[in-house]
């Protein structure tokens, strides 16, 4: 049997280069296509060892020193265009969408323009686009299938059952690294605090989401895309020990629950191999030394992030593209230090309050969208904007 042809598109990230441990050991797929933003290093390392019949990299300043690096035979593409190209180039079996941020559109396209099944991890591009990527994966007969660990428990907590008896669905939370933190102390969390998870392992972006609980707000727009819900069909709840990734509840009272140890080894295995299952390299579950499971609602006063997935949903149009780009401005700008970490999702609702009308979604429109929310964003960063949002005197110390 064939193996199947894997291309992974941010295989240097923390999701890619799990991806690529998983194929390692697995002779029903290898890699055959590879793709990074800029770390030309490591992406020269994996080329090496697992000799793809090409790869990408979307910084062109990095492509000269990658060209010397790779080995014969592998052919390189560069530019921001480069992913996309890739996935063309190569028409892979899958496509592993593990790049972070809105950068993820324009790739995932690609791939069902040429019939290729996709594995999301880069919830982005369904927040932005999804009104125009599911439609299209449906009519060219794509797979669309979820890696974030709770959407891959959704999607397996469904296999069998017709989606038109779910009642909702449960997306469970860690709560961050401040479950536990008086508010006021968790405003002015440095960034090495906010980078230190209780449970998970994830890249920078992910984690700072992570904490601010905007990851919950785009993975219920990302639970409206991927299995058609309404807004009040989808749900977070705390769970500290995350354990039980996700729970769907069907109309006649039945709840079923995806669990496993808080590893990501699973779900990116379970969407490689899909319908199929292996082995995957993480820990078993073990019910005893789990011991107890505890379960805490989402206070909106707390974790306000996540009201503003449930608004985007509710409002539709670009709405999704606005709430992106104005966290992927707001995230970045704590990581630069110009504002305190309590100001990111004040910043994002504000931005969110003046997105514009009109329930047509293009993608010129979620371009045009992304733009004005990073411009409106800028302009509130540098203080240049009136605020009109939830940032109150509190979530502004420090500025």
């Amino acid at each position: 049997m064939e193996s199947r042809r894997i291309a992974i598109l941010g295989s240097t990230g923390s999701i890619g280069r799990q991806a690529l441990e998983i194929i390692a050991g697995s002779e029903a797929l290898s890699v055959c296509a590879l793709a990074a933003g800029s770390n030309w290093q490591a992406l020269a390392r994996q080329a090496k060892t697992f000799s793809p019949e090409a790869v990408a990299i979307a910084d062109p300043h990095a492509a000269g020193e990658l060209r010397g690096a790779l080995p014969e035979g592998v052919s390189l593409l560069a530019g921001p265009d480069a992913m996309a190209d890739l996935v063309r180039e190569v028409r892979p079996d899958l496509a592993l969408t593990a790049m972070v941020g809105s950068a993820g559109v324009a790739p995932t396209l690609a791939a069902i323009e040429c019939g290729v099944d996709l594995a999301v991890a880069n919830k982005e591009s369904l927040v932005m686009a999804g009104a125009v990527i599911m439609p299209s994966a449906r009519a060219a007969g794509v797979r669309v299938i979820p890696v974030d660990s709770e959407h891959s428990a959704v999607f397996q907590c469904l296999c069998g059952h017709d989606r038109a008896d779910v009642r909702r669905v449960i997306l469970t939370a860690s709560g961050g690294p401040f479950r536990t933190w008086p508010a006021e102390r968790a405003r002015t969390a440095s960034l090495e605090e906010v980078l230190n998870h209780p449970t998970w392992q994830m890249g920078r972006k992910v984690t700072i989401d992570s904490a601010t609980l905007m990851n919950k707000a785009l993975e219920v727009i990302e639970a409206h895309w991927l299995f058609d819900l309404p807004a009040e069909a989808v749900e977070v709840v705390i769970h500290p020990e995350s354990v039980v990734h996700a729970c769907v509840e069907f109309r006649d009272g039945t709840v079923l629950a995806q669990m496993g140890p808080p590893s990501m080894a699973t779900p990116i295995a379970f969407a490689l191999h899909y319908p199929a299952r292996a082995p995957a390299p993480a820990a078993r579950l073990d019910l005893p030394a789990a011991g107890s499971l505890h379960f805490e609602p989402a206070e909106p006063a707390r974790f306000p992030a996540i009201a503003l997935g449930h608004e985007v949903v509710r409002l539709g149009g670009p709405a999704g593209a606005v709430l992106n780009a104005a966290n992927e401005a707001a995230v970045a700008a704590f990581v630069a230090g110009r504002i305190p970490f309590g100001r990111i999702v004040a910043i994002v609702e504000e931005v969110l309050n003046h997105v514009p009308g009109g329930p047509e979604v293009t993608l010129e429109a979620v371009w045009a969208a992304d733009a004005e929310a990073r411009r409106r964003a800028e302009e509130i960063i540098a203080g240049r904007a009136g605020s009109k949002g939830r940032p109150e005197t509190a979530d502004r110390k420090g500025t």
